[in-house]
């Protein structure tokens, strides 16, 4: 938990995002444990200068999520998680085997209040956060691939270097 956490910044740190991501998977793990086996593929990445505790709220909201559509299934799935150098960025795809989203929302799945969520159950900030941490915040991108039944992986790429963007949103 100690880990996890951080106190606000204002500076952006350099971070081992493959510690950021086992930290996350210990926060979230009563989410995922009885649903899903987690699959981890951490490369050999460099550190990257981020904003520590958004990026933890990035990871810990695709995988809460991740394990929220695996449950849908009601078979017990994967969330794989992979990281690689790309470039001067850093990817980070997270794929799970939920129910996958359908074509005609995927392009709405970043707006704000937007939910697939019973009422209750969500409020469709996470996605609508993740996307504005990642890309107005740190410079980088946010993008989905999913296919019905199947599931969705999401690609997180952060530039190396963080872009010098204010403290808050």
């Amino acid at each position: 938990m100690k880990d996890f956490s951080h106190v606000d910044r204002e500076e952006a740190v350099c971070i081992d995002l493959n510690h950021a991501i086992r930290s996350t998977l210990t926060v979230t793990r009563n989410e995922y444990k009885y649903v899903a086996d987690v699959v981890t593929e951490l490369g050999e990445i460099p550190p990257v200068e981020c904003y520590p505790g958004e990026i933890n709220q990035v990871l810990l909201n695709i995988v809460v999520n991740a394990a929220h559509a695996i449950a849908d299934t009601k078979q017990r799935g994967t969330i794989t998680i992979r990281t690689r150098q790309v470039d001067e960025m850093v990817e980070i795809a997270i794929r799970d085997t939920g129910t996958g989203i359908p074509e005609a929302i995927r392009t709405k799945v970043f707006d704000p209040f937007f939910t697939t969520k019973e009422i209750g159950k969500g409020t469709g900030q996470g996605l609508y956060i993740a996307h504005q941490v990642v890309t107005v915040k740190h410079g980088g991108t946010l993008a989905l691939e999913s296919e019905i039944g199947k599931g969705t992986k999401f690609f997180i790429r952060l530039p190396l270097k963080a872009e010098r963007k204010p403290a808050s949103l």
